[in-house]
Parts: C-alpha cells; sequence; structure tokens
C-alpha cells in the first residue's frame, strides 16, 4: 500500500493552471483561451470598456468603442472572409444606426442599418457605378426611391424587394419617357409610355409591352401634303392592328 501523501505520485499528476484572468481597470492586453480573440484597449470592472482594439486570429478586427464587455458606440469593422470594411454605429457587435459600408467588389452604403442589414433611409452605389437613394428593407431596395442606371436610365418610384413595383417613371437615356404601373420589374397594367421617336402609347401594358400592339401604320389626311422648308408641319398618322382596329397610340412630329 503506498503512503498517503507520496511525493514522487503527486508529481505524476497533471499541473492545472489557472488562465490568467483580464485586467480589473485602466490600459491592458488579453489573449482569451482559445487564442482567438485578442484585446487591446481600456478596462473597468474586468470587463471590456471604453475605447479598444479586439483582434482575431483570421485578421478580422474591430476598434471602437466597448460598453460592460460588449461591441456598442462608434467604431469601425474589417471582415477579412469578405474584405468589407463598416464605419458607424454598433449596437451589441452588430453594425446598426448610421454608418458606411465599403465592400471589397466595388460599390458604397451610407445609411440606416439594423442587426447589419441596410434597413431604412440609405444611399446605394454597386460595383457597376449604378446609384440608388431611398428605402430599404432586409437588406434590399424597398419603399420609394430613385435609381440612376448604368445606361443613364433613371427611375423614381415605388420598389418591392430590390424591384421597381407599383408606380413609378422612367426617364430613358435616349428621351423616351414610361409612366404608370409596374409589376416584377417591367411594365405591367395602367401606363403611358411617350418614345423617343414622338409615338405614345397610353393604357395597359403586359410582361413590359404594350397589351394592343400596332401592326401597320396608316397616315390621315390629303395624299399629296405641301411642305414649305423651315416651316412647321404636322403628320397625323394612325396605328392599326392586324384587324384594321386602331391601336390606342398616336404620333406627331414637327
Amino acid at each position: 500500500m503506498e503512503a498517503a501523501g507520496d511525493p514522487y505520485q503527486a508529481s505524476l499528476q497533471p499541473r492545472r493552471h489557472s488562465p490568467r484572468l483580464p485586467p480589473r481597470n485602466g490600459y491592458g492586453v488579453y489573449v482569451y483561451p482559445n487564442s482567438f480573440f485578442r484585446y487591446e484597449g481600456e478596462w473597468k470592472g474586468g470587463k471590456k470598456h471604453g475605447h479598444g482594439k479586439l483582434l482575431f486570429k483570421d485578421g478580422s478586427y474591430y476598434e471602437g468603442e466597448f460598453v460592460d464587455g460588449e461591441i456598442t458606440g462608434e467604431g469601425c469593422q474589417h471582415w477579412a472572409w469578405s474584405g468589407n470594411t463598416y464605419s458607424g454605429q454598433f449596437v451589441l457587435g452588430e453594425p446598426q444606426g448610421h454608418g458606411v459600408m465599403k465592400y471589397k467588389a466595388g460599390g458604397r452604403y451610407e445609411g440606416e442599418l439594423s442587426q447589419g442589414l441596410r434597413e431604412g433611409q440609405g444611399f446605394l452605389e454597386d460595383q457597376d457605378g449604378q446609384v440608388y437613394q431611398g428605402s430599404f428593407h432586409d437588406n434590399k431596395r424597398h419603399g420609394r426611391g430613385q435609381m440612376i442606371f448604368k445606361n443613364g436610365d433613371k427611375y423614381e418610384g415605388d420598389w418591392v424587394r430590390d424591384q421597381r413595383q407599383g408606380h413609378g417613371v422612367l426617364c430613358c437615356a435616349d428621351g423616351s419617357t414610361y409612366k404608370g404601373q409596374w409589376h416584377s420589374d417591367v411594365f405591367s397594367g395602367l401606363g403611358s409610355l411617350v418614345h423617343c421617336s414622338g409615338v405614345t402609347y397610353c393604357g395597359m401594358f403586359i410582361n413590359g409591352h404594350p397589351a394592343e400592339q400596332a401592326k401597320k401604320i396608316v397616315i390621315l389626311g390629303p395624299e399629296v401634303l405641301e411642305v414649305v422648308q423651315g416651316s412647321p408641319f404636322t403628320l397625323s398618322v394612325q396605328l392599326q392592328q392586324d384587324d384594321g382596329e386602331v391601336a390606342k397610340m398616336r404620333v406627331a412630329g414637327s
């Protein structure tokens, strides 16, 4: 029988080391037991409190304000896995309030956020240079907003989950204009389209096309029209469908 308290036997037992406790107050550096996190900054009552920097092993980091151990207040965060960087307000570790998000792929967002998502009023420029300004919900364009597309077209009106839906006005770069209803990002419902050629269609649209599409053009008036050089003139044209019915369009020129 081994003697109790054998010093040799005791030396064989693994030694347990208590992890070093974080600083209590003032400035200090603390490496967490899992070594994934490292904090450098101010402490209060053993919690991160004040200004500091939290570094992650993958290269991500947060630098800014802490309150009672939580990321809350003004700060800047960089995510190594996406390359995105956010500067602005935080609540409990999430971008929330007003801030600026810069995307590695290109573009930026400035405006309101909730739990890290675009929510409320904001300005978004994508990697193609297209610009949207207006309302967001659940990270998508939703509500009233205005967008300028890379081809120069400009739309102002209603949006539903990143698509034009409701009522809106599209002013095209070539001078054409559509004003009316939209659904799933295309003309749909009652609307008015004024083409750059002068052709105007007022009526129903289905999946981006007039419900009554013209098939032929009929010029109204005398067979011979006398025109004086330099003087304005009016030419009336009737657009008809295959059955001879008049398509609800009109053309005016000068």
